[in-house]
């Protein structure tokens, strides 16, 4: 008998590139992921994993995404970036599908900004629901989505451990992106907007207990959330972090075997 292994993946920009390299140890380990839950860019990710796309067709994907993939500007009302030209990117390599069509099962959150709600998505188009997932205030123009108006998953949820748990998953591993970065460089309103969001919720993530059972935290806090040009050097910390966390994630899984066991018997 074998527990059902769930993977929360957090907010944080390009930081959120550190989650393909814990993917990449849990699979070379041979630690199954049975479900997913995503908020911002670890909805994005979850999804082009979750699709079912080869981990090392993801890493060449990484190092060869700029921001000119999603960067379509708009007359500022609502956001700068309307948001259209990811989502076309996204429906591109999930092939048009619906998360209940998935292999991997998968979760993303949002935030419904009107009515201050976190929002999951487990059903509908892929596409829609991480183009509201990573909507950062400010930046994308919002999402709407059955009336709602939804912003940027993070904010609500920085890292969705509880979501994954409330998907069937015994062993709940959360992934952590969104240090801020001290003495950062600021020189842009997306600079501004980014390290504000990095502030709150740290903050936030203080005083909010952490429903996973193993929680990783790859150091990416030296790398902004833009530096997408950077990934490689991202994805090797979030490699480094996950084989740091082997040996707790060995010792979640034998302890919830042998209380199975005990209970079987």
């Amino acid at each position: 008998m074998k527990p059902k292994i769930g993977l929360a993946l957090g907010s944080g920009g390009a930081r959120g590139f550190a989650h393909l390299g814990v993917l990449k140890v849990l699979h070379d380990e041979k630690i199954p992921v049975d479900m997913v839950a995503g908020s911002s860019m670890g909805s994005l990710v979850g999804a082009m994993y979750c699709t079912g796309h080869d981990l090392e067709d993801l890493y060449r994907l990484a190092h060869t995404f700029r921001s000119k993939f999603f960067v379509d500007i708009t007359v500022p009302r609502m956001g700068f970036i309307s948001g259209e030209k990811i989502k076309q990117f996204i429906k591109l390599f999930t092939h048009q599908k619906k998360l209940e069509e998935l292999p991997i099962p998968l979760a993303i959150v949002a935030t419904d900004i009107v009515k201050a709600e976190r929002v999951v998505f487990t059903t509908g188009p892929v596409d829609v629901a991480v183009r509201a997932s990573i909507s950062v205030p400010g930046i994308f123009v919002p999402e709407k989505v059955d009336g709602r108006l939804l912003v940027d998953g993070g904010v609500i949820d920085r890292v969705p451990s509880s979501v994954v748990r409330e998907m069937g998953a015994d062993i709940v591993i959360g992934v952590d992106v969104s240090q801020v970065k001290r003495n950062a460089e600021i020189s842009t309103i997306y600079d501004v907007i980014m390290q504000s969001i990095d502030i709150l919720q740290s903050e936030v993530l203080r005083y909010k207990l952490s429903t996973a059972d193993v929680l990783m935290s790859p150091k990416v806090e030296q790398f902004g959330g833009k530096t997408f040009q950077q990934a490689a050097d991202i994805i090797l910390l979030g490699e480094e972090e996950a084989k740091k966390a082997l040996p707790a994630i060995h010792s979640a899984i034998d302890h919830w075997k042998e209380r199975h066991t005990v209970n079987e018997e």
